[in-house]
């Protein structure tokens, strides 16, 4: 039954005592809780002056050990590990999530990030970027395989990927790796010409840095991963900025020149060997052609032959009047044989067939006259070659 419930006495959990309109008795009220913690603790329940000085002592130090206990509490993020470490010495890691270690300064503990992605920079500084990066010629100046000197700034992205070792091995990990980083960045430019290095080479040999890097590390057991290299800037000195400038274009306009030359040639050759390819064909036609034409030709003389043998006079007569008609085929002469007589009349046919006496254009309005005039002279010549052959057969 409750102690405030009707029928409970109205008897306070404290004192014992009815409950009065008066606040209760404070010493009343401290005694009591000495009882009680005395008998939690396994003291007797004596109200004697030495039980409860006894039972005082035993709370003033127990509570405080319940509270330096509670400060052993502590919770490790997702992503972090947790190192606990006994007087300095390594205890161990613990995983994300909340745990209890002993108290300081028996115990300590550390948190470290093992996903966050951390920077360092070699040859120059930034303080954030969108500002100017400083320049460090100490670290930035490099030593070629040509005796060239370049100006190399590169930075370097890495994780935690061993939390012991990140924080017992090293002793600046920044410093250890920007110190790492410059070494296997001396070994490798020193093993490249200058040319390579400022042109084509920077993707190859910042992935050669990284493997480098990484292997110095891990023989270190620094507790580091890296995760990429990247080259910001490489240039040649300021003092011969200008020269090599100079440099750099001469040698783009010999690149330039053998592109165009090698352009110009895959042009020229597919047309050079597809015209060879033409001749080759046409000349191919061609010999077939004047076989065939040959074999025709003998073909058609051994048939030619055949009828010579069995009518010569014919045949020759015949070869002669082909070859007469073949002949003055391509001639502009026209003879006219008069029946009965002797003459044979000759006609200019040929000033008739004269191309453009009437498509000309005139001029001073005179050829319309010249071309009437041409006409009407042909046509007394012919008229007179007629009369004459008449007068012939007549006598």
């Amino acid at each position: 039954m409750s102690w405030n419930e009707p029928g409970g006495n109205k008897k306070d959990p404290w004192s014992g005592r009815d409950q009065q309109e008066t606040p209760p008795d404070l010493e009343e009220v401290m005694r009591s809780l000495r009882e009680k913690l005395g008998g939690m603790f396994g003291g007797g329940g004596g109200s004697d002056l030495g039980g409860n000085s006894k039972n005082t002592l035993i709370l003033l130090i127990a509570v405080p050990l319940v509270i330096w206990g509670l400060t052993g509490i502590y919770i490790v993020d997702e992503g972090s590990r947790g190192v606990v470490t006994r007087f300095g010495k390594y205890m161990e890691t613990t995983q994300p999530g909340p745990h209890w270690r002993l108290p300081a300064p028996i115990e300590s503990h550390t948190i470290v990030n093992v996903e966050q992605q951390r920077f360092i920079e070699v040859g120059y500084r930034s303080n954030n970027r969108q500002q100017a990066s400083q320049s460090f010629s100490k670290e930035a100046l490099m030593l070629t395989q040509d005796e060239n000197i370049v100006d190399v700034r590169l930075s370097v992205q890495y994780q935690i990927k061993d939390a012991k070792n990140y924080l017992f091995n090293l002793s600046d990990p920044d410093t250890t790796l920007r110190q790492v980083t410059e070494s296997a960045e001396r070994g490798v430019i020193g093993k490249n010409t200058m040319d390579f290095v400022l042109t084509e080479g920077r993707s190859s040999f910042a992935d050669e840095m990284k493997v480098e890097i990484q292997k110095i590390l891990d023989d270190y057991n620094a507790g580091i991963r890296v995760m990429a290299v990247s080259v910001k800037d490489a240039q040649p000195p300021e003092e011969v900025q200008s020269a090599f400038e100079d440099a750099i274009k001469a040698r783009e306009d010999e690149q330039r020149l053998k592109n165009e030359a090698e352009a110009y040639a895959n042009e020229v050759i597919p047309k050079a060997r597809g015209a060879a390819a033409r001749l080759t064909e046409e000349s191919e036609g061609y010999k077939l052609k004047l076989i065939a034409k040959a074999k025709g030709e003998a073909g058609r003389f051994e048939q030619l032959l055949t009828e010579y043998l069995k009518a010569p006079e014919i045949t020759r007569e015949r070869l002669y009047l082909d070859t007469m008609e073949a002949i003055f085929d391509k001639t502009n002469t026209v003879l006219l044989d008069v029946k009965g007589g002797n003459n044979m009349i000759y006609l200019p046919i040929d000033k008739f067939q004269r191309p453009g006496l009437a498509a000309e254009p005139a001029k001073d309005g005179d050829t319309a006259q010249t071309y009437q005039d041409s006409t009407d002279s042909a046509v007394k010549t012919v008229r007179g070659a007629v009369g004459r052959g008449r007068e012939g057969r007549t006598q």
